[in-house]
């Protein structure tokens, strides 16, 4: 709860300390550069997975070589730069996503990187194209469900969220926190619209429900997929309870699972109108960082066909040059809907509204 109050604190407070006003574009911003050591700093979340041989193909290009700090989720990276405003630790900031890059950029946190970019999915465009952040990987944030557990218990697959609040699914639902978690951000998010567009109730009242009907929250996606959730590769770790028969994941999850179990998985991405959340990750200069040029460079090497093309290996996630997709191998593309109906919500509105829609959602689940 102290680091929470903390990260409030910071958001809240942050906007006077680098730039007077509200922000409309970069420009507004005082843009510099720190020392250039011949080094490359990445700011990162800890799941963040280039294989060290990769980090060391650069560092034998460039020159440039490379240390990783690594801070926990998206949201932990943001807090960390916030912190650190007055005296960045990093050069680049990889893992920001289209929930917290408008607040990166109205804290002016970021920068112009420069770097010469190949031609991208342009989905992966939709949410943010100018020149302070470049997409690097991008992938769909949906409900992932145990279908062995349903075939068991005799229910049928969910088609909406209204579902979720009957007695058939009381506590056997999990979800990320969106105050610590990125993917739970997203999904927060995505209910937003998904009762926007509904009519009946709004999306708080749905998370009260949910909270009086046992849902289990946690900090992060690892809580929640790996230990509750009873559909995926957390059956194979040690402390896993299994749980929750539902889950908040990525719609290609399932795809990772039956990639490395062989072309099989029980687990299934549920595409519901409006419930899921297309989310883009970035890589983005940090306003003050040194090594400009190296910046530069890594960008560059991120987005080369080579590297980029390994995303689905790498970082499980999609690669985002135009014409790249998830591989076909034992079941990854097959097993990965796209959602057809995603949530629409600009990262203006969630940059305007996310702190509101946080407390909103503390008070609606009573978690902290």
């Amino acid at each position: 709860m102290i680091r929470i109050s903390l990260i409030l604190s910071v958001l809240l407070l942050a906007p006077l300390s680098g730039c007077l006003g509200t922000l409309e574009t970069l420009e507004e911003c005082v843009v510099s550069n720190g020392t250039d050591d011949n080094r490359l700093t990445i700011l990162t979340y800890d799941s963040f997975a280039i294989p060290d041989e990769v980090l060391n193909e650069f560092t034998n290009q460039s020159g440039y070589e490379v240390d990783i700090m690594r801070e926990g989720d998206a949201g932990s990276v943001l807090e960390k730069m916030l912190l650190t405003s007055d005296a960045p630790q990093a050069d680049l900031a990889i893992g920001l996503d289209n929930t917290y890059l408008q607040t990166a950029q109205d804290n002016c946190l970021v920068a112009p990187h420069n770097a010469t970019v190949p031609d991208l999915n342009p989905l992966t465009l939709i949410p943010y194209a100018e020149e302070s952040a470049v997409p690097f990987d991008h992938g769909y944030i949906c409900l992932n469900v145990d279908t062995e557990a349903l075939d068991e218990n005799n229910l049928s697959i969910p088609t909406t969220l209204e579902e979720l609040t009957g007695e058939a699914w009381r506590g056997r639902t999990a979800f990320p926190s969106p105050t610590t978690s990125s993917p739970g951000r997203a999904f927060m998010t995505a209910t937003i619209d998904y009762f926007e567009q509904d009519g009946t109730v709004d999306a708080m009242t749905w998370w009260e429900d949910m909270a009086n009907n046992d849902a289990i929250f946690k900090p992060g996606w690892s809580e929640t997929y790996e230990i509750h959730y009873s559909g995926g590769y957390g059956v194979w770790e040690e402390g896993h309870i299994g749980d929750a028969w539902l889950t908040v994941s990525y719609c290609h999850s399932p795809g990772v699972e039956a990639y490395y179990g062989g072309n099989s998985t029980i687990s299934m991405a549920l595409d519901i109108d409006h419930a899921s959340f297309h989310q883009v990750e970035y890589a983005t200069k940090i306003n003050g960082g040194g090594d400009a040029a190296a910046v530069r460079e890594f960008i560059e090497f991120l987005l080369s066909e080579e590297v980029n093309a390994e995303m689905p290996f790498y970082n499980f996630m999609y690669p985002v040059r135009d014409g790249l997709d998830l591989p076909e191998t034992d079941g990854y593309r097959y097993h990965s809907p796209v959602p057809s109906n995603p949530a629409e919500v600009s990262n203006e509105r969630i940059a305007d509204e996310m702190e509101d829609w946080l407390a909103a959602w503390r008070d609606a689940t009573g978690y902290l």
